[in-house]
């Protein structure tokens, strides 16, 4: 923390471009002193290299059918089989993966910046304002995040927007949580006092040094939380309620691929582990952040 408020109140933007460019360069070499960060680091570059490069890395369409072709077995032809309906399932998971990024990228840019200006404006203010902002959040918290992103998905109707829009909704009390605690430690230091007596508003207050200093231990849940919102998302798919067919979302081809799973087991294991490697690639990133951003935090681990 002193180093992100020393950065904050650098006297000028050079000043602050140097710090930040020594505390990235502390940051990249603790990440690479992790082995299993490392793994990390490789599994999500794969993952954004696969998406990106998606209509160069898949052989054949996504969506196509070829029933001459059905439940044929990983081979040199199909590296991971063919479904029900012959369509190449290395493809479908390698274009699965611009969905599963995409639901991830955007519930992590509606869900972390709400929470976290929930939990700072009312950790800032306090009084009323913190048992009304934070009841709201406990209302959330007390139900699973999976049967309300149902709930919400029912009510706002199946489809990839929808699902993302429930995930988000289920998923940022517990950052609005974070930005509170982390609020409260600080709310009454010495230097947010001086920025007081300068005659700063609230509003530059919070949004000047209140939050990025809560930036560090909002990043490490983020990361963490990815794999639970990747598996979320799955759950939805799985039951018909997240991306609609013909779109290779993992969660929907595991679905498809069920009442093979004995005889043509291929069919719903290898989305699987397309879900399993990125979800543990996610894990692994988060905990070297926190070990790194944290490392107190990480040592109670």
């Amino acid at each position: 923390m002193a180093s992100t408020r020393d950065w904050l109140l650098a006297d000028s933007p050079t000043t602050r471009l140097q710090a930040f460019a020594g505390r990235f360069y502390r940051l990249t070499l603790g990440l690479l002193s992790n082995p299993l960060t490392v793994v990390g680091l490789i599994i999500i570059t794969v993952l954004i290299v696969t998406a990106l490069a998606a209509d160069w890395i898949a052989p054949y369409s996504a969506i196509r059918q070829d029933l001459s072709n059905r439940l044929m077995a990983p081979g040199w032809d199909h590296l991971m089989g063919t479904d029900a309906l012959g369509r190449d399932i290395f493809s479908r998971v390698v274009y699965g993966s611009q969905i599963t990024l995409t639901i991830v990228g955007l519930v992590a840019v509606i869900a972390a910046p709400l929470g976290l200006v929930i939990g700072a404006v009312s950790g800032y203010f306090g009084g009323w304002v913190d048992r009304v902002l934070m009841g709201i959040t406990d209302i959330f918290l007390s139900m699973p995040k999976l049967i309300l992103a149902l709930a919400f998905v029912a009510a706002l109707g199946p489809g990839i927007n929808n699902a993302i829009i429930a995930i988000a909704v289920t998923t940022w009390p517990a950052y609005a949580r974070i930005a509170r605690a982390e609020t409260l430690t600080f709310r009454n230091s010495e230097f947010i006092s001086a920025v007081q007596l300068q005659g700063a508003s609230p509003l530059r207050i919070i949004v000047m040094h209140i939050l990025p200093l809560c930036t560090s231990s909002m990043i490490i849940r983020v990361t963490l939380d990815m794999a639970g919102i990747i598996l979320t998302a799955a759950g939805l798919g799985f039951l018909g309620l997240g991306a609609q067919p013909p779109l290779p979302e993992w969660g929907a081809m595991i679905a498809t691929g069920r009442d093979f799973i004995l005889n043509q087991w291929w069919v719903a294991t290898m989305p699987g582990l397309a879900i399993v490697v990125v979800s543990l690639g996610f894990c692994f990133l988060g905990d070297g952040l926190r070990d790194v951003l944290d490392p107190k935090q990480g040592e109670k681990h």
